[in-house]
């Protein structure tokens, strides 16, 4: 007896894969292997695709966190600067404050020498050596900044005036400095001592005898 009569093997099962029917021509059905085989093929280009999606959705939020990063140091770096810019502006503020109010010093202990000399040349009194000192004087201290003011015939300012001596005059029609008793100084801007004057003003209408 063969093997195949008792059964002792089963005979091989042969599958054909072929997707056309040799005899027929047609379109042979997807087999439910194949359809499985397609649909996790499927599956797998779902995975990849979202891992490809989750791969740059992760590089996209790294490089918006990035920017931001940036962003916040270059916004610190310009207020460091402004700050600094800042800082170096008031601590030469400060340095020319400083400086201004030390020469002012000086300067204001040297007025009544100056209000000497000026006076010695009234007088017909500066000649000689004493003549090149005070010259010599006077170009330093106008180096520093220190000039001179006040003027006969000039208007009264009181902010830059002191007036000493008040008269009525019919030759004026305002306030006038009519005689300076001492000039003023100044550095720039800023008085050192005002000029110290003798001022008229026009005189007061005469009253009415009615």
């Amino acid at each position: 007896m063969s093997t195949r009569e008792n059964g002792s093997e089963e005979e091989p099962v042969i599958r054909d894969n072929r997707k056309i029917d040799p005899e027929t021509g047609q379109v042979r059905e997807t087999g439910p292997a194949e359809a499985t085989g397609q649909t996790a093929q499927t599956g797998q280009n779902d995975k990849e695709q979202a891992a490809d999606r989750s791969s740059s959705l992760a590089a996209d939020l790294a490089s918006i966190e990035l920017a931001t990063q940036l962003a916040e140091r270059t916004a610190d770096l310009q207020r460091l600067q402004a700050e600094y810019s800042n800082y170096r502006k008031r601590v030469e503020r400060d340095r020319v404050a400083v400086k201004e109010q030390a020469v002012a010093g000086v300067l204001a202990e040297l007025l009544p020498v100056l209000d000497d000399i000026g006076r010695a040349r009234d007088h017909g009194e500066l000649t000689g050596g004493f003549a090149k000192v005070s010259e010599s004087l006077e170009a330093a201290t106008g180096k520093l900044g220190l000039s001179t003011f006040g003027a006969k015939g000039e208007p009264f300012d009181p902010t830059v005036h002191e007036a000493l001596m008040h008269s009525y005059s019919p030759d004026v029609t305002e306030p006038t400095c009519v005689e300076i008793l001492q000039p003023g100084y100044r550095i720039g801007e800023r008085v050192l001592r005002p000029a110290r004057v003798a001022v008229a003003e026009p005189e007061e209408p005469a009253a009415d005898d009615n």
